[in-house]
């Protein structure tokens, strides 16, 4: 599988760029599954965030649904375990990418292992992952307590499918717990390596090889 992973989406050319590039053909041929489901996790998410990032975007930024792909699907994944496997599976082996949105990554990785999704990743060779937020999130080892927005006193372990940790939206304006003093802080207590990113970075994941994709800024920690 090959793995974008973002703090805020598709906010600039070079983010784009690599998209096109791990699909190996335009965003306009390619067919996309949309998955909201850490956004139910989310205590500052609703309906209609979800309507938004599925169909609008935010502010000037499209969704990752509205980038223009051939087609379009939502994939939640809450509803899974109620629709026979050899219904839903083909969905995602059809898809060229998976769209994975922001919210709550512990609640998603819940989720993602209920499912059967989590499982069938090894599989999914030739798949591009895009991830928002969480749904970067999710794919690392742990996320730290500051990321537990839905049970703080819970574990922090996610799905470990890569071996670093993200703090997403480094300096987004407005939000004081995400500076990069309070990123440096986090990263004392995660193991091994971590990056902050911010909404104009992203960490492309092929093959094994990690690189940072920016337009903005971002820091590595430990490793």
């Amino acid at each position: 599988m090959k793995l974008l992973l973002t703090s805020g989406g598709v906010t600039n050319g070079s983010i784009r760029d690599a998209l096109v590039a791990m699909l190996g053909k335009p965003i306009g041929e390619s067919n996309a599954l949309f998955i909201p489901t850490a956004q139910w996790g989310q205590p500052a998410c609703s309906p209609q965030t979800v309507w938004r990032s599925t169909v609008d975007g935010w502010g000037d930024d499209p969704s990752l649904a509205g980038l223009g792909w051939r087609s379009v699907g939502v994939l939640e994944l809450t509803a899974l375990p109620g629709i026979a496997e050899e219904r839903w599976m083909p969905w995602v082996r059809d898809a060229d990418v998976l769209l994975v949105d922001g919210g709550e990554a512990r609640y998603l990785a819940t989720w993602m292992t209920r499912s059967g999704l989590a499982g069938m990743l090894p599989e999914l060779t030739g798949t591009v992952w895009v991830g928002v937020s969480a749904g970067s999130m999710v794919l690392t080892p742990r996320v730290g307590r500051e990321f537990l927005d839905l049970d703080p006193d819970g574990p922090d372990e996610t799905l470990g499918v890569v071996d670093f940790s993200i703090f997403p939206h480094l300096d987004y304006p407005g939000w004081t717990a995400n500076t990069m003093a309070a990123a440096r802080r986090w990263a004392e207590r995660i193991p091994g390596t971590s990056y902050a990113i911010d909404d104009q970075t992203a960490i492309a994941v092929v093959d094994g090889s990690v690189e940072v994709i920016s337009e903005g800024r971002w820091e590595r920690f430990g490793g």
